[in-house]
């Protein structure tokens, strides 16, 4: 991203170079840290889902990460990438990286990086769940919609998709279990509060 950096004094390079992959990698050791002190697993998703779902997160992340993909299409500019919109993306990722910590911190031993029900499973409706019924989801992808804001080209829109899409299969198969576990209270909680984006969807 050092085109961006024009007009920036030349010390300041290494902040548009660097400043995303800082974000995003001390995010994912934050999650890594905090998956370890969680409540034992009742029931989990089937393998072949969890595979299906992973490739469309992986294959997301790669698109940001890998600069020489062989499909010149995805480096396509959908607008000229500037300042004001390189720091307009990390405002907006640095909100949504935060917003998942907030609802990973809030949700505490009942959270799993895979679609299970834990033993002594809680229904979770304070903090960021008084928002959406998927705050972690939701912040994630406004991180991923700022990576895509501050990148300016088709690959950040491709992996917002697959991102949403992965998230999708997920939420759809946590909300089907957690109706079956909590029942009207999940029912009730349903028509009350949106899954991913507060009064909209």
């Amino acid at each position: 991203m050092e085109e961006m950096g024009v007009g920036m004094e030349h010390g300041m390079y290494w902040v548009y170079d660097y400043l995303f992959t800082v974000m995003w990698v001390v995010f994912f050791v934050y999650w890594q840290a905090k998956a370890w002190n969680v409540k034992t697993t009742q029931r989990m998703e089937p393998l072949w889902f969890k595979v299906v779902r992973s490739v469309l997160l992986l294959t997301g992340i790669a698109l940001f990460f890998f600069d020489e993909i062989p499909l010149p299409w995805l480096y396509k500019r959908f607008y000229q990438p500037s300042a004001l919109s390189f720091w307009v993306g990390v405002t907006v990722t640095a909100t949504g990286l935060l917003f998942a910590v907030w609802a990973r911190t809030h949700i505490g031993r009942n959270w799993s990086r895979s679609v299970t029900i834990k033993e002594g499973h809680e229904l979770v409706q304070t903090g960021p769940y008084r928002l959406v019924r998927h705050p972690i989801y939701t912040g994630i992808l406004t991180g991923i919609v700022g990576s895509a804001i501050a990148v300016g080209e088709v690959r950040g829109v491709v992996s917002i998709l697959l991102f949403l899409g992965s998230f999708w299969m997920k939420l759809t198969l946590e909300e089907r279990w957690m109706r079956e576990v909590f029942g009207a209270q999940y029912a009730e909680y349903s028509l009350r509060v949106k899954a991913l984006v507060p009064f909209v969807l």
